[in-house]
């Protein structure tokens, strides 16, 4: 959305809702589940529960990046252990856009 406001533009950005987060991170890590009736959950460890790569990981993380805008740092990616900690990383630094 872009505002005008006494000639200038200024850019809004709607900050994502955690169902739309946690709907892409599992639209993301679905073809990393180890058989089909597996059900990626908030408290799914990305690295434990799922069939993903280190490099996986990586091209998840800025696939996700791209598509929320953020840009989560390398020390804190190498925090994140579970699907709701990626969530809640992207939602505190799309809120600070």
């Amino acid at each position: 959305m872009i505002v005008e406001n006494d000639g200038a533009s200024v850019l809004l950005r709607r900050v994502p809702t955690r169902g739309e987060v946690m709907a892409e991170i599992s639209t993301q890590l679905a073809p990393f589940r180890n058989d089909d009736a597996q059900v990626i959950r908030g408290e799914t460890v990305i690295t434990k529960d799922l069939a993903i790569d280190s490099l996986a990981v990586m091209d998840m993380v800025m696939e996700l990046e791209d598509r929320f805008d953020v840009s989560i740092p390398m020390n804190v990616v190498a925090e994140i252990q579970t699907v709701n900690e990626l969530a809640d990383t992207i939602l505190t630094l799309a809120a600070r856009r």
